[in-house]
C-alpha cells in the first residue's frame, strides 16, 4: 500500500504525520519504508539520529528501496504545484491530507481535494493539532469539509508540546521526554490517535478496493492454475 501525506501550507504537521504513520505501521512488524519527497528533506532530518523504527529514503532513491516494502508512506511536498502533485498522487494508493482546525488551512485543503478529485485515488482529512479546550473548532472544521464531500477521518491529533519534544529528540511522540527528562505525561494520547488513524486508513482502503476492483484486460484469465486443470 502507498500512502502519500500532502499538505499546502507549512504547520499542518505533514512531515509528523508521515513520520508516526510510517512508524505505527512498522510497530506492527510490516515493512514500511518513508520516502521523502519534499525538497526541505522535512523526514530525512527528523529521523537523521537513526531512532526511527523505519527506513527513510530520498525520493530519488524510493524506486529501489521500496521493493520489498508492505507500507510505502510518502511525506510530500507542501505545494499547491499541480504537475509536483499530479507524480505524486498517480503513484499512491491513499492521499492524507493532515490539517489544523484554522479557516485558511480548511480552505486550502478543499481546493487541495478538488485537485485530487480527478484522479479517482481514494483520500482523507486529518484534522491535527486539535485542542482539547476548544472542540466546537474541531467539529466545526469537520462538518465543513464534509460539507464538499471531504472524508475526514474520526480520530483527531490532539495539540501537545509532547510532539515537538520528539521531534527534538528524533524519536515518535511515545517517547517524548520533556527538559528535565522525564517521560512526557500525555505522549501515549498522541501516539494513540496516530494508531487510530492507521487502522482507519486501511478500511478506508479496503473498502475502496472492494467498491472497485480492479478489471483484467481483455484475453487475461487470472484463474488459478489448478483450477484450470480440473476444469
Amino acid at each position: 500500500m502507498f500512502i502519500t501525506v500532502f499538505g499546502q501550507k507549512g504547520g499542518v504537521a505533514k512531515t509528523c504525520s508521515s513520520v508516526h504513520l510510517a512508524a505505527s505501521w512498522s510497530q506492527q512488524q510490516k515493512r514500511v519504508v518513508l520516502v521523502d519527497a519534499d525538497r526541505n528533506r522535512s523526514a530525512t532530518a527528523y529521523g537523521a539520529r537513526g531512532l526511527l523504527p523505519c527506513p527513510i529514503v530520498p525520493i530519488e532513491a524510493a524506486a529501489k528501496a521500496t521493493r520489498s516494502a508492505e507500507i510505502v508512506v510518502t511525506d510530500g511536498q507542501a505545494s499547491s504545484n499541480e504537475e509536483e502533485m499530479k507524480n505524486l498522487v498517480e503513484g499512491a494508493d491513499f492521499i492524507l491530507l493532515p490539517t489544523t482546525t484554522q479557516s485558511r488551512s480548511i480552505e486550502l485543503t478543499i481546493e487541495m481535494a478538488q485537485m485530487i478529485n480527478k484522479y479517482k485515488i481514494p483520500y482523507a482529512a486529518l484534522l491535527v493539532k486539535v485542542d482539547s479546550r476548544k472542540e466546537a473548532a474541531a467539529e466545526n472544521a469537520k462538518e465543513c469539509l464534509e460539507g464538499f464531500d471531504i472524508k475526514v477521518l474520526n480520530v483527531q491529533i490532539p495539540l501537545l508540546s509532547a510532539f515537538e519534544q520528539a521531534e527534538t529528540e528524533g524519536v515518535t511522540v511515545d517517547q517524548a521526554i520533556d527538559k528535565r527528562g522525564r517521560a512526557n505525561p500525555r505522549r501515549m494520547a498522541g501516539w494513540s490517535a496516530y494508531c487510530a488513524a492507521c487502522k482507519e486508513i486501511e478500511d478506508l482502503y479496503e473498502e475502496h478496493k472492494k467498491l472497485n476492483p480492479i478489471q483484467s484486460p481483455i484475453g487475461w484469465d487470472f484463474t488459478p492454475m489448478e483450477q484450470r486443470v480440473s476444469a
